[in-house]
């Protein structure tokens, strides 16, 4: 059977250590409300969403201008009825150069169609890859969710694995 995780790939025209960087500070793509070590290896760290989403990830895989894998640890949707949606998924993103250019390719390995949160996660991820992530690549700004006075675990509802 034919991989259903979700993948998507893009290019741009700055190096593997641009991207790598970028990737590594998701606070500057994805969301100011995230809280914890995004950028060593066993780092946990939370995402938070107004009352729509939030996740616990922790950092499983760092080689550096190559790959980033992070684990989600716990995860929450206000709107899936299955609460386990995410949660044991992992969020990969493998790096290469070629010819100048240098490739991205995301995926979140068990974020399959079956998912009740797929086509929304999918809009979501698209959204943030190709408006965000690519953008603060290219140019050094993101376009990330504008947060709060975020300053711990406890804050967003996800308990502190500190």
């Amino acid at each position: 059977m034919e991989n259903q995780d979700f993948t998507t790939t893009f290019v741009v025209d700055k190096s593997a250590n641009d991207a790598y960087n970028a990737i590594n500070n998701p606070r500057a793509w994805w969301s100011e409300e995230i809280v914890g070590s995004t950028d060593s290896i066993n780092g946990e760290w939370s995402y938070h969403y107004q009352d729509l989403h939030r996740c616990e990830m922790k950092v499983i895989e760092l080689i550096p201008d190559r790959k980033v894998v992070w684990l989600v640890t716990d995860n929450y949707f206000n709107f899936t009825t299955d609460k386990t949606e995410w949660i044991g998924t992992k969020v990969l993103f493998d790096i290469s150069e070629e010819g100048g250019q240098t490739q991205v390719r995301f995926t979140h390995e068990g974020l399959v169609p079956d998912y009740e949160c797929y086509e929304i996660c999918y809009n979501a991820w698209s959204g943030y890859l190709n408006n965000s992530l690519r953008p603060l690549i290219e140019t050094g700004i993101g376009a990330p969710n504008k947060g709060t006075d975020i300053t711990s675990h406890d804050q967003i509802g996800m308990e502190s694995k500190q």
